[in-house]
């Protein structure tokens, strides 16, 4: 890492089809993360949360970089509708297409208190 002074902590959920382009992309600058699966609460779609510790001096790089992959996209979501407890037959019950935007990335740039590496 560029320097070791760890003063900020970015924690990003990236879409999970983008974060080895992203995570090569840091590393090529010298930023190196944490890795960790998630997974989204609506749609419930795999995803990676990086976690990355940096000096404030390099906050706006990794920030550029990350921003580069930030993309969102629009897709319909398909609702699973009920029938249960009434007198419609399932067959005649469309599911409901919700437009919900999809992608991107979710960042939090948090301040360190106190760093240490045993």
């Amino acid at each position: 890492m560029k320097n070791t002074n760890c003063d900020k902590m970015i924690i990003a959920i990236i879409q999970n089809d983008d974060y080895r382009r992203i995570i090569e992309d840091l590393n090529e600058h010298g930023f190196y993360v944490t890795v960790l699966n998630s997974s989204g609460g609506f749609l419930k779609k795999p995803n990676a949360t990086i976690m990355m510790g940096l000096n404030h001096e390099h906050l706006d790089e990794a920030l550029a970089i990350l921003k580069r992959y930030g993309k969102r996209t629009e897709m319909e979501y398909q609702m699973a509708t009920s029938t249960m407890g009434t007198s419609v037959s399932p067959l005649t019950v469309a599911p409901v297409a919700i437009p919900v935007h999809c992608g991107g990335i979710v960042l939090f740039v948090l301040d360190v208190a106190q760093n240490e590496r045993y």
